[in-house]
């Protein structure tokens, strides 16, 4: 066989490739308002990678990662600027995201210095029910959110989605299992943190209560604060969304792994009537 018979190499799809500072998102990224802005779960995953990289060493965790959407984050380049202050037991860390010269997301995060306890047998609990129920692989329902487009996305190509509890056709709250389909950044294994912080980014789209058809509910800001490192592949929402008549929301998640309750997210919601066609 020459070289001229041999098939092309091809190199597996990433949400996006990173060289230094500078990203190249794919269109994996794409969101479901805009097919020129990502999904928030992207650059959220993103930034909680770019956090963990200020870890000075093994043993550190991600315990919270606040993200501020600044505008839109467009499917073109983008660089990061980073700050870190550490001390014995944390790492603070304040990233900011351009395109081009403009901030379009800015995220604060916290590591946590491991410290492995003995803990009573028995300790309160909340009002979260500890585990989430079916597990993945009881579930076989995609979760498909009525009136968002189809096509290449970061929801409905680079993440597998399963519901496990709720209808998705209508309004009210939900809880679904996802996993990545694919690789955050290109050449780099995906930490627990980022899958979690990528899954986080569902839950207004999960227990949406606003026919898509003639609502926007994008979510300005994500907060997600992780009580211990994620185990598995899969990370389970279980969401619910209240919305009043002055234009914002507020979507609250509690996070699981197959193992139990792994963490809680908020997403501020910014609510507008789509315009008449």
């Amino acid at each position: 066989m020459t070289s001229h018979d041999r098939a092309p190499e091809t190199t597996p799809p990433a949400v996006y490739t990173g060289e230094g500072d500078a990203w190249l998102p794919d269109t994996l990224s794409r969101g479901p308002w805009d097919p020129r802005a990502q999904h928030g779960g992207a650059p959220a995953a993103l930034l909680a990678y770019v956090a963990e990289q200020q870890a000075p060493g093994p043993g550190w965790q991600l315990a919270r990662l606040t993200l501020e959407l600044v505008k839109p984050v467009p499917v073109a380049p983008l660089v990061t600027r980073t700050q870190s202050q550490a001390s014995r037991a944390t790492v603070r860390v304040g990233i900011d995201l351009l395109a081009g010269d403009t901030v379009v997301a800015r995220a604060h995060a916290l590591l946590l210095k491991t410290n492995p306890l003995t803990l009573p047998s028995h300790l309160p609990a909340g009002d979260a029910p500890r585990e989430l129920l079916p597990r993945p692989e009881d579930c076989s329902q995609r979760l498909r959110i009525p009136g968002l487009p189809d096509g290449t996305s970061f929801h409905q190509t680079a993440v597998e989605s399963r519901l496990a509890q709720g209808d998705i056709s209508q309004p009210g709250a939900g809880a679904a299992w996802f996993r990545l389909a694919v690789p955050m950044v290109r050449g780099v294994a995906t930490s627990p943190a980022m899958r979690a912080a990528a899954a986080a980014d569902f839950g207004n789209g999960l227990s949406w209560v606003l026919p898509p058809t003639d609502f926007l509910f994008s979510n300005a800001d994500l907060s997600l604060n992780l009580f211990r490192v994620p185990e598995g592949e899969w990370i389970g929402l279980r969401a619910s969304t209240e919305i009043h008549g002055g234009g914002a929301g507020l979507t609250v998640s509690h996070l699981y792994d197959t193992r139990g309750l792994i963490g809680l997210a908020t997403q501020t919601l910014v609510v507008r009537e789509r315009a008449a066609a």
